[in-house]
């Protein structure tokens, strides 16, 4: 399969992030993202994005592969940070106790200081989490993904369920882009040449057979994983499952001071909020 095809997946790699367990990352990841989350403290989280970015970097990760993905978050995001706007363009002066008008607009509609570095802070949330959680995904293993929820204390049946997920994902995507190609073989134009309406209508008509099959596939494992035995016992152990050096006690201490250091914050300001105007 290629990757440029997927959405997104683990991809084979070497290097320090690829070294490290999974349980670390995981742990790393939703430490840091509580983190960012509960504060608006512009300096933590203007750190935090530079750090994302750097490990990002390190992971070696092609944009081409996650491009559907970045370009999916940067709608979304770009579509969050309008409407805030909108239904809220002076949010950030109730916030910061302060206006400074930069450019006039029509009615409430005026652009300020504040308000633009409340929108900024909304973007670096984004820089913070979104990096952290393409790298957990591209650099970790379903089956050690799976491992590691279950080290963590999840049920080792879900995780297990998690991980085939995970497997099954970029199957369903190759599949579909295979009847898809093969579709377009017999004469059914699904490319950007016909109108929206009938890629569309063409589109359903690969995805309802793919989710019948995939339902018999579902049913076919469940049934030999039963045959196994699957889930009689209490525990299990795991092939991908990787025991803590000393390097993720070093990265899980990295989590956890800036999860103090976002709670020291909070009482420095007297709230979630940096106010640089005071």
């Amino acid at each position: 399969m290629q990757q440029s095809n997927s959405l997104i997946g683990f991809h084979e790699g070497q290097g320090f992030l690829y070294d490290l367990s999974g349980a670390t990352k995981l742990v790393f990841f939703l430490l840091v993202s509580i983190a960012c989350m509960t504060t608006y403290d512009t300096r933590l989280i203007a750190l935090v994005s530079f750090l994302s970015l750097v490990l990002f970097r390190l992971a070696r990760i092609r944009l081409r592969d996650i491009s559907f993905v970045l370009m999916f978050i940067l709608t979304f995001a770009t579509l969050n940070v309008v409407m805030v706007y909108l239904f809220a363009p002076a949010y950030g002066e109730e916030i910061y106790g302060a206006k400074t008008v930069l450019v006039e607009g029509v009615g409430r509609f005026n652009i300020t200081s504040q308000e633009l570095f409340y929108l900024l802070n909304l973007i670096l949330k984004y820089f913070c989490t979104v990096p952290l959680a393409i790298i957990f995904l591209v650099t970790t293993h379903p089956s050690q993904f799976a491992a590691s929820l279950n080290q963590i204390g999840v049920s080792y049946k879900i995780a297990y369920a998690v991980s085939l997920t995970l497997r099954y994902i970029p199957d369903l995507q190759e599949e579909f882009h295979m009847i898809k190609l093969s579709q377009q073989a017999r004469g059914l134009e699904l490319s950007s040449k016909a109108s929206l309406f009938s890629r569309i209508k063409g589109n359903i008509r690969i995805i309802t057979p793919l989710i019948f099959s995939s339902l018999e596939r579902i049913d076919t494992i469940s049934t030999a994983m039963e045959l196994r035995r699957f889930g009689k016992e209490k525990k299990r152990s795991w092939y991908k499952g990787q025991a803590l050096l000393w390097y993720d006690y070093l990265v899980l201490l990295l989590a956890v001071l800036i999860l103090l250091t976002s709670f020291y914050l909070f009482y420095l300001n007297g709230g979630r909020f940096y106010n640089p105007w005071k």
